[in-house]
């Protein structure tokens, strides 16, 4: 069913003008457009999930300490690097609730506010945080090897296929080494419409700005954990929503974090990247 939406919307490139720039026209703000009244905002967000629900499978509740980060933000900022070459690494569940916390987590409520949702580590457009994080991992203690889904609002993860998918996934990676290199890797997917139902055209636009926040957060986290990350653009993109069980386009995945042990030279005796 998803590859008949997929082929009912394609559009090959060929002679036409770019899809970027017509994207880029359709998603700027005319000073004349209507916008909708937050009533009507905040009845439509009464519709839709602050986060997916996956209630029917295996609940991994994380811990509300996390892991001491050793490094300042500026040394965190100035030693953020791509490693080029990583491998699997033990982590704990805290090791990963740390990660997703501070990547996506809830930081404050919204109380006594205009805006539906609890505010989160990211900046949000409208505070309508259209993104999903899912990962897979097989190296995290306590944690049995398989897809897992984080949701910010419970602080918990849903195991939501077992075993070790990665040889699956090596196929949907350009770089097919990075899922068996990765202890984690994490997809984050965009529901559309979490945005677009209220900026249209530019609601898509936010939600591409929104993921890197979040991929930013998951780098800094990452180097001041000690571990290597890189961040990967490099995917099949129907074949990888295909095995995250997603339909490609209302949702889909827009960016992939890779995280493990380092094996590249460390930052201080090379450029970096």
């Amino acid at each position: 069913m998803t590859r008949t939406v997929w082929n009912d919307l394609f559009r090959a490139e060929g002679t036409e003008d770019p899809l970027w720039e017509l994207f880029h026209e359709n998603s700027k703000i005319s000073r004349y457009g209507s916008f909708l009244p937050n009533e009507v905002v905040l009845a439509r967000m009464e519709q839709l999930l602050e986060s997916l629900v996956f209630d029917q499978y295996p609940e991994v509740k994380l811990p509300t300490s996390f892991s001491p980060l050793n490094l300042t933000l500026k040394d965190a900022i100035t030693s953020r690097v791509s490693a080029r070459a990583m491998k699997p690494c033990p982590l704990t569940v805290e090791n990963l609730a740390t990660l997703l916390h501070y990547a996506y987590g809830v930081t404050r409520d919204n109380t006594d506010t205009v805006f539906p949702r609890p505010f989160r580590t990211v900046p949000s457009g409208g505070a309508l945080y259209p993104l999903e994080i899912f990962f897979h991992s097989s190296h995290i203690a306590d944690a049995p090897a398989g897809l897992y889904h984080y949701s910010p609002a419970r602080h918990s993860c849903r195991r939501i296929h077992d075993g070790d998918l990665a040889p699956r996934l090596s196929s949907a990676f350009v770089q097919s080494s990075i899922p068996t290199e990765a202890s984690v890797l994490l997809f984050l997917t965009a529901m559309f419409e979490r945005s677009t139902f209220k900026y249209g055209a530019r609601g898509y636009r936010f939600t591409l700005l929104e993921a890197g926040h979040v991929a930013q957060n998951l780098n800094l986290v990452a180097t001041a954990l000690g571990l290597g990350c890189t961040n990967v653009g490099g995917f099949f993109d129907r074949h990888l929503d295909e095995i995250l069980g997603l339909d490609g386009v209302n949702h889909s995945t827009i960016y992939v974090v890779a995280i493990g042990e380092r094996q590249d030279e460390p930052p201080e005796t090379r450029g970096l990247v």
